[in-house]
C-alpha cells in the first residue's frame, strides 16, 4: 500500500499557528502518512518540490486583519506557477488558521484558502467533524469547540505565548490532520484501481 504524503505549508508569526501545524503533522502521522512541515516564509526550491510530490496540501495561517498573514499571500502568490502548468491539479487540499478573537473572521482565511486550492484545482477535505460548545452540556473542552466546518481554527489570547493554545483546539487540528492523510489514502486506492 502507498503511503501517502502530506505537506503543511504554513506562516506562523508569533508561533500560536506552529503549535497548530505541528498538531495537524501529529494526526497525519498517527494515521500513516509521511509528513513535511514547510515555513512558507522560509521556502526552499527543495521545499517547493516536496510540495509538487505531496499526495495533500493543508495550508495553515494565522488571521490578520480579516485574512491569511502577509506572508502567506506571498506564497500563495508564488503557487501561480504551478497554477500554470495544473502541478496541483487533484492534489487535496486542507487548512487551518488561529486568530485571537473567537470568530476573529477566521472563516475567511478558510475560505481564501478553498480559492486558492480550487484555482490550483485540488480537492478540498473539510474538518469532518460535528461542532462542540454548542449546548448547556458542551464545555470549551470540546472538538471543534469554535464550531468551524471548513477547516481546523483555533483561537488563543493575544497576550499570551504559544504555550497558551488551546487543548480542544490542538485536538481538533490532530483530528484534521488524521482526516487529510486517511482521504489521501482512499484516494490514492481509488487512482491505483482506475
Amino acid at each position: 500500500m502507498t503511503t501517502p504524503v502530506v505537506s503543511i505549508a504554513y506562516h506562523s508569526g508569533y508561533g500560536h499557528t506552529a503549535v497548530i501545524a505541528e498538531a495537524v503533522r501529529a494526526g497525519a502521522a498517527e494515521a500513516g502518512a509521511e509528513v513535511h512541515l514547510i515555513k512558507v516564509d522560509e521556502i526552499t526550491e527543495e521545499q517547493w518540490a516536496t510540495l509538487d510530490g505531496s499526495d495533500a496540501i493543508v495550508f495553515g495561517s494565522p488571521t490578520y486583519m480579516g485574512t491569511a498573514s502577509g506572508a502567506f499571500h506571498v506564497f500563495a502568490e508564488a503557487t501561480s506557477k504551478r497554477w500554470a502548468t495544473q502541478a496541483w491539479k487533484d492534489k487535496l487540499a486542507a487548512g487551518f488558521t488561529n486568530s485571537a478573537s473567537k470568530s476573529g473572521d477566521k472563516l475567511h482565511t478558510l475560505q481564501y484558502f478553498q480559492i486558492l486550492a480550487a484555482q490550483l484545482g485540488m480537492h478540498w477535505v473539510n474538518l469532518g467533524l460535528l461542532p462542540g460548545w454548542n449546548s448547556s452540556t458542551g464545555s470549551e473542552h470540546d472538538l471543534n469547540r469554535l464550531g468551524v466546518f471548513t477547516g481546523a481554527a483555533a483561537q488563543t489570547n493575544a497576550d499570551e505565548g504559544p504555550e497558551a493554545v488551546h487543548k480542544a483546539d490542538i485536538a481538533t487540528a490532530e483530528q484534521l490532520g488524521r482526516r487529510v492523510a486517511q482521504t489521501a489514502r482512499v484516494f490514492l486506492k481509488g487512482l491505483a484501481a482506475a
